[in-house]
């Protein structure tokens, strides 16, 4: 890796991370970075993605960012975990392998517990099952909890009922107009939920057989990729890559609500309260898109996994996110400042 232990210390992402650990196997053609930030409501717990980026500083960013907000996700979910993530660099069609994912899981082992991982971005449960022949610790496993995009299309959907209600005063989503950016596993399950409630859909991906798909069973309408930021909607709902909400697409945005799956949604923290600025209501991302750690929390309790328990506590979501915009009106803060405290407060007690 091209960047030294000073330099992890002064990057901006840092955040007191309790341990970033580089992991390599030469024979497997492993390069992977795993973030711990916190462990102080339980073991870390958070997916690992499989990504190409442009630089190991690239993912090292990237790692920090999501491992932090998994710690403020994972206690504004109630759950009994702490924040972690991993990141494998490389592109996930040429690499992939059995002995790549051996080799990921005994680095994952060999922080003896402190760490669970899961699927993210690229990888699959079949994956994970390659993982758990090196390690214990991890979940998403199939004949368990299995994938949990279903359970975070459920939270992300209840997520904008909660935000449709708290803005536009309606209590369903019929005639709702919504722009969802990405058709991915959770993105497209969102749409079947969206449209199943009465809502319009516009979309965009960069994949075509998706949005065909949506064209043919959701009648959802097709955008182009930087076109779908300045479509007259009530909902722009963010379910691809991160900072997607920068000074560029705030500035295109009529959207009045801005809830969505994807994770790291804000360039910048300061753009948390640019959107309050203008009026729009921004449902925080790591509240809104718990749905698929909490039915992973489940298989990591010694408790056995239930599904409809699961399934109970991704309902609480809309309830969490009311409190959130509630108090955040009441004390004329951006959402996300809220959140933040709200989730620092848990942390800081050891308890949820």
């Amino acid at each position: 890796m091209e960047i030294s232990i000073v330099a992890v210390f002064d990057l901006v992402d840092f955040d007191n991370h309790e341990q970033v650990v580089y992991c390599s196997d030469e024979a497997s053609g492993l390069k992977a970075i795993i973030a711990v930030h916190s462990t102080a409501l339980g073991p870390a717990a958070g997916g690992c993605r499989f990504w190409d980026y442009a630089s190991d500083e690239a993912a090292l960013k990237d790692v920090l960012r999501l491992s932090k907000g998994m710690t403020y996700k994972n206690a504004m979910a109630g759950l009994k975990l702490g924040g972690g993530k991993g990141v494998i660099i490389g592109d996930a069609k040429t690499l992939k392998s059995t002995a790549l994912f051996k080799a990921y899981g005994q680095a994952v082992n060999n922080l003896n517990g402190r760490y669970y991982t899961a699927e993210d971005i690229n990888i699959t449960t079949a994956d994970m099952a390659i993982v758990n022949q090196s390690t214990d610790f991890v979940s998403g496993l199939e004949g368990k909890s299995g994938n949990p995009a279903p359970f975070t299309a459920l939270g992300t959907f209840l997520g904008i009922k909660a935000a449709v209600k708290f803005k536009l005063g309606k209590d369903d989503l019929t005639g709702i107009k919504v722009a969802v950016q990405g058709l991915g596993s959770v993105g497209y399950s969102l749409c079947e939920k969206l449209h199943a409630a009465g809502a319009e859909l516009i979309v965009t991906d960069i994949n075509q057989l998706a949005l065909d798909k949506a064209v043919a069973e959701l009648d959802a309408t097709v955008v182009g990729l930087d076109e779908i930021y300045s479509q007259d909607v009530d909902v722009y709902s963010p379910c691809a890559l991160g900072a997607s909400i920068n000074d560029d697409s705030i500035a295109q945005l009529k959207a009045t609500i801005v809830a969505g799956c994807a994770n790291n949604q804000l360039a910048e923290s300061r753009h948390d309260q640019m959107l309050t600025e203008k009026g729009i209501l921004y449902a925080p991302d790591y509240v809104i898109n718990a749905g698929g750690i909490i039915n992973v929390a489940l298989e990591i309790y010694p408790e056995p996994y239930c599904a409809d328990s699961a399934t109970k506590l991704v309902e609480n979501i809309y309830n969490t996110l009311m409190t959130v915009f509630e108090t955040a009106e009441a004390n004329k803060m951006p959402t996300g400042l809220i959140a933040d405290e709200m989730a620092r407060n848990i942390i800081a007690n050891g308890t949820n």
